[in-house]
């Protein structure tokens, strides 16, 4: 599945620091854009595999568990 979100960057002393308005509390930094980018991306990754985690608990093992592509 591709998904794309919006990264705010902004330099701050030597760092570059993001986040991202789609997904609070995702966040990310680095000395370059492209490690701050990916530092971002990976807080995101993280964020929507434990909210995925999350909501699942409790679905009751004889549902039937599917996937839905959005493009």
């Amino acid at each position: 599945m591709h998904n794309e979100f919006t990264a705010i960057v902004e330099k701050d002393e030597g760092w570059f620091i993001a986040y991202c308005p789609e997904i609070p509390g995702a966040n990310g930094q680095g000395r370059t854009k492209e490690e701050c980018l990916a530092s971002l991306a990976e807080a995101i990754r993280l964020i929507l595999e434990e909210r995925r985690n999350d909501a699942l608990r409790g679905v009751p093992p004889d549902a039937i568990k599917d996937t839905v592509a959005i493009s």
